[in-house]
Formats: structure tokens, sequence, C-alpha cells
């Protein structure tokens, strides 16, 4: 049996165990293997979200893709699926590149989750003008963090204090054959579909782009150019992130290779 990350974290009801409870909306039951995912946004989830959909019958191919917005919590296990889970498995990602991707496709793309971060911040930052470094620093101020699901820690998602698989979205590879060979488990591939990724693009390592305006970027992207996760960070960056997100960096260095890591 499995045993739960954050059940005895408090002595609440665990109705109302909000750690708990928010670690098992990004859960989805996989019910012919019995097999639990923990999803994390930017961290390939969904391609796998789709995947979890065909695998459970209910859309047939990517076609019917967009069905997975509004279905995130459609494969919420219960507590007994949950902690009788055959098998469970997680994606991690560097969380230096997960930011950077996150400021990259949600921000200077003008994603709904840039308009509610402006919101937060009441207003005071044009989404156009907006840096990368301005974004980052903004986290460091409460509750931003902890604000919006692209951003929150990776820790926050786990529903187990162990799983059986960590699989690094840097070798995502592996994931596929793994999740294959112990599951039987087809994935299949949603960045047609999304859009999210930066594959199509040809990437600037030429320079840094910390305080390049979101609008600068766009346009850059139009071009067919868009900076590198690498390009996007200086040393005052770098040393913040390894602060703000000191958990996940050694939860990614236990579980996965900490040579991946962007910045060592």
């Amino acid at each position: 049996m499995k045993k739960f990350n954050f059940s005895d974290k408090n002595l609440n009801n665990l109705n109302q165990n909000g750690q708990h409870q928010f670690a098992m909306r990004h859960a989805m039951h996989m019910y012919g293997s019995n097999v639990v995912y923990s999803f994390i946004p930017k961290n390939g989830c969904s391609t796998l979200r789709l995947s979890v959909a065909m695998a459970n019958g209910c859309i047939s191919d990517i076609s019917d893709g967009h069905w997975i917005h509004a279905n995130n919590g459609t494969f919420t296990p219960g507590l007994r699926d949950a902690i009788t889970a055959d098998y469970a498995f997680v994606v991690l990602r560097c969380p230096f590149r997960r930011l950077a991707s996150v400021y990259l496709d949600k921000f200077v793309s003008k994603e709904p989750e840039a308009w509610l971060y402006r919101n937060q911040l009441n207003r005071s930052v044009e989404l156009d003008d907006l840096t990368f470094e301005q974004f980052v620093k903004s986290l460091a101020v409460p509750p931003m963090k902890g604000f919006n699901i692209h951003w929150k820690p990776q820790s926050d998602f786990l529903l187990y204090s162990q799983y059986d698989d960590y699989f690094a979205l840097e070798h995502f590879d592996n994931a596929i054959t793994t999740l294959k060979q112990k599951i039987n488990f087809d994935v299949v591939d949603a960045r047609s579909l999304t859009g999210h990724g930066t594959d199509k693009f040809d990437m600037l390592n030429d320079r840094c782009f910390a305080t390049t305006a979101a609008f600068d970027i766009a346009t850059l992207k139009r071009q067919g150019q868009c900076p590198s996760h690498q390009a996007m960070y200086n040393d005052e960056l770098i040393a913040l992130v390894q602060r703000l997100y000191a958990d996940d960096i050694k939860l990614y260095s236990d579980k996965c290779d900490a040579a991946d890591l962007l910045f060592r």
C-alpha cells in the first residue's frame, strides 16, 4: 500500500487537509492498470493527461485532445483507489527550466495565466513590458510563488511520500519506454495540440534575455526565434531561484540526476 505525503502534516479531517486535497486533485487514476499518475503543469502533463484519457476510454485520439482541458478532475482517484494503487509515477523537471518555460509560454503569449498574474498584482504591471527578471523577483513576495499551478513548487503536487518511478522531463524518452514496459501504457505526444514547446524555434544563446520585455521576445518568436532557457538567466536570478525553489532542486537532485539541472 502507498503512503500519503501530506496526510499526517496536520490533525484535521483529511477532507480539510488542504495540502493533501491539492495533491489528490492533481492525480489521475488509470483504471485498467490501477495506476496513479501525479500531474505537474509544465512537466509534460498535457501529453500524459491526453494519454490517460485515451487509456481510460474517454477519447479516441489526439483530434479530441482539447477534451482534457475541461476534465482535469475527471479521473481523480478516490481515497481507497489512491492508497491501493499498484503503481504510481510522476514527472519532475529542472526548476530553472520550468520557470523559464512558464514565462516564454504563458507570459510572452499572454495566456490566461498571465492576466491572472497581472490581476493579482492589482494590474500594476503591463504584460508587454514584463521581463523574466521582474517575474522571478515577484515570486519572492508572498503569496505569488504558490499563486498559480504553473509555477507552484513541484513538491506540493506529490500525493505520495514515495513513487515507484520518478521521471525527468529532460529524458522523457525514458519515461515513454519504461511506462510501456511496466504497465503497457502508450504515451501520445500532445505537443502539436498545445504548441507549448520550443522545439519549432531557432534557439538563441548569444546574449542574456533576463531584462528583455515580453513584447520583444514575442516579436522574436513570430520570426521563428526564441531565447533558450539558459539565456533567460543572470547570476542574480540563478541565486534567487536556488533560494525560492530549494526544495524542488533537492527533490530533482535526489530523484533524478543533478547533472541535468540547468545550473548547479
